[in-house]
């Protein structure tokens, strides 16, 4: 059973947040070993697992970066870890901004930095607005390859911008 089953809800990129927690609440109180203590090792176990597997499934589904991961895999659209190659003309795009980071570390320059947080703002937003579509009327039971395709790569250039953002919080003035 995946995610999206267990707590009733249909696979999509934007889910119904109220259901979500609803049911993360009712199955905390269902499967909480506490009340089990009386039953089998068997049941006990069973009961364990289904906590666990209740707390993992809301921690995924509730945040949208972890949710877009799963959806993705669960599709067989996203490889594991470093198997995912990112569009090369998104790091064609991204070679000037990481040339500005390198520039910060050598010798750091307000003017410069700040052009740099821009540049990596206006970059996240046009990768979302490429999908914004997509995953706003994502129909699992159509799902089209090519959409899959582009969420994708909009999650592994938000994962890349995401790494540069960290690099760059380094040089933010304190």
């Amino acid at each position: 059973m995946n995610y999206f089953e267990f707590f009733d809800l249909p696979v999509a990129f934007k889910i119904d947040e109220a259901k979500l927690k609803q049911g993360f609440y009712e199955r905390s109180r269902r499967y909480h070993p506490d009340f089990y203590t009386l039953e089998s090792d068997e049941k006990q176990a069973e009961i364990l697992e289904l906590s666990t597997f209740n707390n993992e499934a809301y921690q995924t589904l509730t945040d949208f970066d972890r949710r877009v991961a799963y959806l993705l895999r669960l599709r067989g659209a996203l490889a594991e870890e470093g198997q995912n190659e990112i569009p090369q003309n998104f790091l064609m795009e991204m070679m000037e901004l990481n040339e500005v980071l390198m520039e910060l570390e050598l010798d750091f320059d307000a003017a410069l930095y700040q052009k740099a947080v821009q540049e990596l703002e206006h970059h996240e937003k046009a990768a979302f607005e490429q999908v914004a579509h997509i995953i706003e009327q994502y129909d699992d039971k159509k799902a089209d390859p090519t959409e899959l395709s582009a969420v994708r790569d909009f999650y592994l250039k938000k994962r890349y911008l995401l790494r540069i953002q960290e690099n760059l919080a380094k040089f933010a003035p304190h």
